[in-house]
C-alpha cells in the first residue's frame, strides 16, 4: 500500500497572551508603595517551514492538531512574563496552505527554508502598573492575555517538478522515467502501476538538467474524479512543460490520436491554463511492429485538425525499451525549458489579502441579536476581544468594562432595540442584567 499522502487538513491553534498581574510595592520604609505588577508574555505563533527533506504530507495523517504555548503571567516587581516559543511545523516543498472555512490561499510554500506564520500568538495582557494615573495611583486594573488566533487549514502538496509525463496508463511513462533519469518507478504491463508521482533529475548530453516527474495515468473523466481523478491533475500544475506521452503502437486497442484529444479534453476541463503550457508529444514504443504506420497516420490527422495560425506541437518518436531517440527528445525539452516562463498558479482572487491583526476600523464593534430566552446577545470581534481579555475577578476592572461598553454605544443601542430594565444580557457564556 502506498503511503503518499498529498492532503490534509488540520488545526492550528497560536499561543494566548499571559495575564497582567495586579501587585503594589509593599517594601520596608517605602510609604504608599504604588502599582507593581508586570505585563503578560506573548504567546507562541505556528510557523510552517520548508523542509526539503519531506516527500509527503503524510506526518499530518495521524497529527492533526498543532498548539502553541501560552506567555507567561506578568509577575510582581514590574517584571513581564516570558513569551513563549514558536511552534515550528515543516512541510514539504509545494504546499499550498489554504483557510478551510474561506478557501482562500493563505501561502504557496515552494522554497526550502521558506516560513509563513499560519496563526499569530496573542499579545500579553497589562499589568496594574500600566493603568496608575494621577486620579488613580494605586488601580487594582489588569488585563488577561489577548486569545491566539485559531483556524482551521488545507494542505495540498504539489510536486516541485519542471517537466510533467502525461498520458494513458500503461503508455510507457514510468520506464521513460526509469531510462533517462536514475528514478526507480514501480513498472508492470497493467493499469495503474503508477499510484503515487515519481520524480527524477535529467542531466542531457549538453549539460542542461531539469527535474521530471511521472504522474499516474489519466482516463476519461478524471478531471470529474474518475479512477485516480484529481489525485494525479494537481501534481501537474508547477510544470513548465508537458510531455504527452503516446503508445503508438496502439497495442492496447486504443487510437493513438483519440489518446491524445481524450487527455487535452482532461486537462482542459480541470484548469484551462494547463492547455497554455507547451507540449511535446512523445510518439512512444516506436519498436513495435505497427507503430511506423500509426504515426503517419496520427500526424495527418494532427495537421488535418490544427487551426492554420497554430504551431503544431513537436513529435518525438522513441523508444523507452530501446533507448532510441532519447537524446534528441531530452534535448529539444531542455531548450523549450529555457524559453518558456514560470506560470503563475493562482490568481488574486484565490488569495487572501494580507491579514491585519487589529480591529478593523470600518468593521461594527458589536452586533445585538435575540435568543430564544428572549435574552439580549452581544456579538463582534472587537466586544467578544474586550471581553475576554477583561479580568472579572476584580472589581475595578469590571467597572472599567461597563463604561467600555457605554463608550461603544452599547447601552444606548440596546435601549433602541427595546431593552428594558432588568432584561438579560450575554456575552458568551457571561450573563448581566441590563439596567437602564
Amino acid at each position: 500500500m502506498s503511503m503518499f499522502l498529498d492532503t490534509a487538513k488540520i488545526k492550528v491553534k497560536a499561543g494566548n497572551g499571559g495575564d497582567g498581574m495586579v501587585a503594589f510595592r509593599r517594601e520596608k520604609y517605602v510609604p504608599n508603595g504604588g502599582p507593581w505588577g508586570g505585563d503578560g508574555g506573548r504567546g507562541g505563533n505556528v510557523i510552517f517551514v520548508v523542509d526539503e527533506g519531506l516527500r509527503t504530507l503524510m506526518d499530518f495523517r495521524y497529527n492533526r492538531h498543532f498548539k502553541a504555548q501560552s506567555g507567561e503571567k506578568g509577575m510582581t516587581k514590574g517584571m513581564h512574563g516570558r513569551g513563549a516559543e514558536d511552534l515550528i511545523v515543516h512541510v514539504p516543498q509545494g504546499t499550498t496552505v489554504r483557510d478551510a472555512e474561506t478557501g482562500k490561499i493563505l501561502t504557496d510554500l515552494i522554497e526550502n527554508g521558506q516560513k509563513f506564520i499560519v496563526a499569530h500568538g496573542g499579545r500579553g495582557g497589562r499589568g496594574n502598573i500600566r493603568f496608575a494615573t494621577p486620579k488613580n495611583p494605586a488601580p487594582e486594573i489588569s488585563e488577561n492575555g489577548e486569545p491566539g488566533q485559531e483556524r482551521e487549514l488545507q494542505l495540498e502538496l504539489k510536486i516541485l517538478a519542471d517537466v510533467g509525463l502525461v498520458g494513458f496508463p500503461s503508455v510507457g511513462k514510468s520506464t521513460l522515467l526509469s531510462v533517462i533519469t536514475s528514478a526507480k518507478p514501480k513498472i508492470g504491463a497493467y493499469h495503474f502501476t503508477t499510484i503515487v508521482p515519481n520524480l527524477g533529475m535529467v542531466r542531457t548530453q549538453s549539460g542542461e538538467s531539469f527535474a521530471v516527474a511521472d504522474l499516474p495515468g489519466l482516463i476519461e473523466g478524471a478531471s470529474q474524479g474518475v479512477g485516480l481523478g484529481t489525485q494525479f491533475l494537481r501534481h501537474i500544475e508547477r510544470t513548465r512543460v508537458i510531455l504527452h506521452v503516446i503508445d503508438m503502437s496502439a497495442s492496447e486497442g486504443r487510437n493513438p490520436y483519440e489518446d491524445y484529444l481524450a487527455i487535452n479534453k482532461e486537462l482542459e476541463s480541470y484548469n484551462l491554463r494547463l492547455m497554455e503550457r507547451p507540449q511535446i508529444i512523445v510518439a512512444n514504443k516506436m519498436d513495435m511492429p505497427d507503430s511506423a504506420e500509426n504515426l503517419k497516420t496520427f500526424k495527418k490527422k494532427l495537421a488535418e485538425n490544427y487551426d492554420e495560425f497554430d504551431e503544431l506541437p513537436q513529435i518525438f518518436p522513441i523508444s523507452s525499451l530501446t533507448k532510441q531517440g532519447l537524446s534528441i527528445l531530452l534535448d529539444a525539452t531542455a531548450e523549450l525549458l529555457d524559453k518558456t516562463p514560470e506560470f503563475l498558479l493562482y490568481d488574486e482572487s484565490e488569495m487572501e489579502e494580507e491579514a491585519y491583526y487589529g480591529f478593523d476600523e470600518d468593521a461594527p464593534a458589536f452586533d445585538i441579536s435575540r435568543d430564544d430566552d428572549a435574552a439580549w446577545v452581544l456579538s463582534g470581534d472587537k466586544l467578544e476581544k474586550l471581553f475576554v481579555m477583561t479580568n472579572f475577578d476584580r472589581e475595578e476592572a469590571v467597572m472599567k468594562f461597563a463604561r467600555q461598553l457605554r463608550g461603544m454605544g452599547v447601552d444606548e443601542a440596546l435601549r433602541a432595540r427595546g431593552a428594558k430594565d432588568g432584561d438579560l444580557v450575554r456575552i458568551g457564556n457571561f450573563e448581566f442584567e441590563f439596567v437602564d
